[in-house]
């Protein structure tokens, strides 16, 4: 049995462009205006890997530890980034500084355990490891802080008179917007634990199936996707957490009155 990877091929890849040329006649007869955004998304994504192939081919050949963490470092800004992107919603300076301080903590402190716990990578620092999976907590942390923080901006604009007239009544900041919080948190993490819930008998999972490709036992390979599960729920509840819980401080002012923006 032949063990590795098969190598796809320029001509090969190249076909795979039919595919998106399907999607854009799909597009056009249900006269759908996205042509433009997906051939953008498109060429966007295809200079992006090409890119990174490779800066990651010589980072991995350097094993150097200041560009393990200097590829983390620019992942989590370019994340932040995202995120102020597509969120739809005016947002203050606090809010966003929030946001980038919880994708920061949350991920990080994730990494930490993951890659020193569950792991043990030797050297801690090995790109080969934490590259990747890095990437995998960071982007669905990116994900789930996204739809926080759209359910929290839109939760205080629709619920603005039940938190008035919770205030008004004696109730705390806090216990006024408690549901909102919830609610926020609840819907940012939902999507992660429905991915758990299909996994192994609907799908496949990405990083699974890559190893299984490239010739890793099974079991092997289970392990590593169980591993890396755990700590993207982690890191996605971490970091959603102490957006909703201290995102929502800055909807009130000192004398607890609520003060919505945008």
């Amino acid at each position: 049995m032949m063990m590795g990877v098969v190598d796809i091929g320029f001509f090969n890849l190249l076909a795979g462009y039919a595919l998106i040329l399907v999607v854009l006649v799909m597009l056009r007869q249900r006269y759908i205006k996205k042509e433009t955004e997906l051939l953008i998304a498109v060429m966007r994504m295809t200079i992006q890997l090409v890119l990174v192939g490779y800066i990651l081919d010589y980072i991995l050949g350097s094993q150097r530890m200041w560009m393990t963490l200097a590829a983390v470092a620019i992942m989590e800004a370019f994340a932040v980034q995202n995120i102020y992107q597509r969120v739809k919603i005016d947002m203050t300076p606090r809010f966003r500084s929030i946001i980038a301080c919880s994708m920061a903590f949350g991920t990080i402190i994730t990494m930490i355990f993951f890659f020193f716990v569950l792991l043990s990578v030797k050297p801690w620092y090995s790109p080969r490891y934490v590259i990747p999976l890095s990437g995998m907590l960071i982007g669905n942390s990116m994900t789930g802080i996204t739809l926080g923080a759209e359910r929290l901006l839109r939760g205080f604009h629709d619920k603005k008179e039940l938190i008035e007239g919770a205030l008004m009544l004696g109730a705390t900041p806090e216990r006024a917007s408690r549901e909102i919080v919830n609610e926020s948190f609840t819907a940012a993490i939902l999507p992660t634990i429905n991915s758990m819930v299909g996994m192994g008998i609907v799908f496949l999972p990405g990083m699974m199936s890559g190893q299984i490709l490239s010739g890793v036992p099974a079991v092997t390979a289970i392990k590593y996707q169980m591993a890396i599960m755990f700590a993207i729920l982690a890191s996605v509840a971490f970091t959603v957490f102490i957006l909703v819980v201290w995102g929502s401080k800055t909807f009130f002012n000192d004398r607890a009155q609520l003060v919505l923006y945008g």
